[in-house]
């Protein structure tokens, strides 16, 4: 089966992000504002240099995304860093190499913006991605701490 096609989001493609990123337990309850707002946000993003929301489209379809952040530091010898964000595969095509795929292009893009490290966290309820993450060389390294403001 061919991989889908990864290319940076435009605007129109906000709902169709949304659509993945609510169409799981943990986001059914978190992605319920107005379009507006998405999109706004959408906006702010596309402004700031190295921050990227990416589609991965199949048959015309948008069945995966991910947002990647390069962000220069002074840890680890002046490292730069991609944050990825926001990993998701449709859920009528998970399980078809999509992820992988997915993960391949957020590494090849952090290569090319002359990253020397990709980290994520993952939500500790996402006990089979853990697996997944793990079984593509990611290691757990770290403990994660988030506060709401």
């Amino acid at each position: 089966m061919s991989a889908p096609h990864f290319h940076e989001a435009g605007r129109g493609d906000v709902p169709a992000i949304l659509a993945l990123l609510a169409d799981d337990d943990l986001g059914h309850g978190r992605e319920n504002v107005s379009l507006e707002i998405y999109l706004a946000a959408f906006d702010r993003m596309k402004a700031q240099p190295g921050n990227l929301i990416i589609v991965g489209e199949k048959e015309g379809v948008i069945v995966a995304c991910y947002q990647i952040t390069l962000i220069d530091g002074l840890s680890r010898g002046g490292a730069r860093r991609a944050q990825i964000e926001a990993v998701r595969v449709a859920a009528n095509w998970r399980g078809a190499g999509i992820g992988q795929s997915l993960m391949q292009d957020a590494e090849a893009r952090a290569r090319a913006g002359g990253c020397a490290l990709i980290q994520f966290t993952s939500d500790r309820a996402r006990n089979a991605a853990h697996g997944f993450y793990e079984g593509l060389g990611y290691n757990p390294s770290h403990l994660g701490f988030k506060k709401s403001l």
